[in-house]
């Protein structure tokens, strides 16, 4: 079944590596959409695939590299558009 996240992550995920971490996990695991930084601090990923890929993904945000601490996480189910291919930073 085909899936849709929206997830924004709060804490010290910018400046340690967060978005690259991100897009070569959502890379590796086939899935499309994008990551970005906020200007309030947070990190905003979409990710669109297989729901127990994007599952996975969400699993790794969690926790995210060595530097990063993440101290929340809010995730928001969409409908799949389908219109993003490969996973990318913005």
């Amino acid at each position: 079944m085909v899936a849709r996240a929206h997830i924004l992550v709060e804490g010290l995920v910018q400046g340690v590596g967060y978005r690259w971490f991100v897009l070569r996990r959502g890379q590796a695991l086939g899935l499309a959409g994008f990551v970005r930084n906020l200007y309030d601090g947070r990190v905003e990923c979409e990710a669109e695939g297989d729901r127990s890929l994007v599952e996975e993904l969400i699993r790794d945000v969690k926790v995210g590299p060595r530097a990063a601490h993440v101290s929340r996480l809010h995730v928001e189910w969409l409908e799949p558009q389908g219109t993003d291919q490969g996973f990318s930073i913005r």
